[in-house]
């Protein structure tokens, strides 16, 4: 399965949501460009995202047995002890015959076992931690840790090994970019002088998120407003008739340059990916962190901006009170706008991608 030939031999292991998988996408398209020699395998469950997307982009793919941990109690739980040890002696076999040299982890419970086995084999281990509070994946693996990379300084007070820590960012996709404001609009058929929303809650949709754009829908347009509105592919069927000339609604949007382009304003949970795209682009946001995600660390995301005037934070219980007024002010506000936007951009680390790269691949060369 491995070309000994190489010291270049990357594992991955990543996925579950797309947070933890384009990251590490990210990195490894970095790696072959930089290394085109490489060979890259990447681990996951082959029924999750990356069981469909990494075959998809040409990466070799092979499936774990893992599953989280669910926090409600389930059945599936009673099975998660035999499906940990199967999944360790999957992920130590897996690196005999790959016989990687690095492996990278990007947080969730599939790097767990990947990493313990690729660390087994003697590989050198690098962990991405995208979120501020880092994950329980993270901090378990921290002791078999070469480096880990953090995407935000507020989380080295979380874990243990400050020499091993870098703050490098969250890797983003390479054609990230904007075109300009006024072709933007055209694409979505809107009105160019008019301020566009752009309102965000992640591929599945936010109910608590729609149902506030909906309970201000006439003001915002009374106000000579626009958005652009992706109700996520749950909510799409409810939301689909308020589609007219100042609304136009998505169940996804494909091209999101276009989208960030058009966008005046960011309406969006506080995923690590989101957080790091309007970063890198210097977009002004309200962020309003899902109350549904392990160990809150939405709420942290998007705490890291707030305490930087970085972004403007709304607790999903407030919002449907807030979200209306909060908008019509900083909309007519311009130089709050500017202001929010140049300190996001002051966050970002665009070149995340290759520093990781380049310091994969010089552990590479010391083994």
């Amino acid at each position: 399965m491995s070309n000994s030939n190489t010291p270049y031999r990357f594992l991955f292991a990543a996925g579950g949501t797309g947070g933890h998988l384009y990251p590490a996408v990210a990195v490894a398209d970095e790696i072959k460009k930089i290394k085109p020699e490489s060979e890259i395998l990447f681990v996951g469950t082959k029924d999750r995202i990356e069981g469909r997307v990494i075959p998809k982009l040409g990466y070799k793919f092979k499936s774990i047995w893992i599953k989280g941990f669910a926090r409600k109690l389930n059945l599936s739980n009673l099975l998660f002890p035999i499906r940990l040890l199967v999944s360790l002696i999957q992920s130590i076999l897996i690196s005999m015959k790959f016989k990687p040299r690095v492996a990278i982890g990007t947080g969730g419970y599939v790097a767990g076992p990947a990493l313990w086995g690729a660390s087994v084999m003697g590989a050198k281990i690098i962990l991405m931690e995208s979120n501020s509070y880092p994950g329980i994946t993270t901090r378990l693996l921290e002791r078999y840790a070469d480096e880990v990379h953090l995407s935000f300084e507020s989380s080295k007070k979380y874990l243990r090994r400050q020499n091993i820590l870098k703050v490098t960012g969250n890797p983003v996709r390479e054609n990230l970019g904007t075109t300009d404001k006024l072709s933007a609009k055209k694409y979505f058929g809107l009105d160019e002088n008019k301020k566009t929303i752009l309102v965000l809650g992640g591929s599945l949709g936010a109910s608590s998120i729609n149902r506030a754009i909906e309970k201000s829908l006439n003001s915002l347009i009374e106000n000579n407003l626009q958005l652009i509105w992706q109700t996520g592919k749950n909510y799409y069927d409810h939301y689909k008739n308020l589609n007219f000339a100042a609304v136009k609604i998505f169940d996804f949007v494909e091209d999101m340059n276009k989208a960030y382009s058009a966008c005046d304003l960011l309406v969006a949970r506080a995923g690590a990916t989101t957080i790091a795209e309007l970063t890198v682009l210097g977009l002004p946001a309200i962020l309003i962190p899902s109350p549904n995600v392990a160990e809150n660390h939405q709420y942290h995301n998007a705490k890291a901006l707030s305490d930087e005037n970085a972004a403007v934070l709304i607790k999903d219980d407030e919002l449907e009170n807030k979200l209306q007024e909060t908008i019509l002010n900083l909309i007519k506000d311009s130089e709050n706008l500017n202001q929010l936007a140049s300190n996001a951009k002051k966050l970002a680390k665009p070149d995340a991608a290759k520093e990781i790269a380049l310091s994969a691949i010089k552990f590479a060369q010391i083994i």
